[in-house]
């Protein structure tokens, strides 16, 4: 349960949410049951309707751990629509392949194998929706190839950022291991909040989701 918003209410919202297809329920179920880390519930319904919204033909995911996400979202894309996802975990990538098998994704979601920092770099613009799901500490320097990446209108998606309410701590406030994270993150946040390229909204669901979309230069000076 999230620590950054009242248990009975997240416990209430996700009561009401619709049931996943089988195979989706199976493997968010096996996913909890093995302490894999995946997209809470409340976080799955925001995905949901952003997607359903955007109709993004090109996702880019950065943190596939066993696939949840890639296999949750797909559900909801439009025809024709791809994933590229990355992980660098190898038990993992075993994993993630599986399930998009058990799943019938494998012709739509492509599993990329490696560090994300060498991989956004080979990639080819432009995704209209990139979910960031990986190492916290990592997203600030995964950023600029991020904003490479990302569509005119794009929605950038970055989940855990609140860090279980960490993040409004001081920096003597947290553990000394998580002290690197930390300021890592609030810098990340800081740069999404005042980049002149995004407009960002840091919402408390889940363990905190931020959700940017690109602009043009010449709306802000408007």
């Amino acid at each position: 349960m999230s620590k950054i918003v009242d248990e009975r209410i997240v416990a209430y919202i996700n009561s009401l949410n619709h049931n996943d297809r089988d195979i989706v329920a199976a493997i968010e179920k096996e996913a909890i049951e093995n302490y894999v880390p995946i997209i809470r519930k409340e976080t799955k319904e925001l995905l949901k309707v952003l997607i359903c919204m955007k109709k993004p033909q090109r996702v880019l995911e950065v943190g596939t751990a066993v696939g949840f996400s890639s296999i949750f979202m797909s559900e909801y894309l439009p025809e024709g629509a791809t994933i590229t996802t990355i992980e660098n975990y190898a038990p993992r990538i075993i994993e993630a392949k599986k399930n998009f098998k058990r799943a019938g994704k494998e012709a739509q979601i492509t599993l990329l194998e490696g560090d994300a920092n060498d991989i956004l770099k080979t990639l080819e613009p432009s995704y209209d929706m990139i979910f960031m799901d990986a190492a916290k500490g990592q997203y600030i320097h995964f950023f600029p190839e991020i904003m490479r990446l990302l569509s005119k209108d794009g929605l950038l998606i970055s989940d855990n950022v609140l860090q279980d309410g960490d993040v409004v701590q001081s920096r003597y406030g947290v553990t000394r291991r998580n002290r690197t994270i930390h300021s890592r993150m609030r810098e990340y946040l800081y740069t999404l909040k005042n980049i002149e390229d995004l407009e960002t909204v840091i919402l408390p669901v889940g363990d905190g989701v931020t959700v940017s979309t690109r602009i043009e230069k010449s709306h802000v000076e408007q």
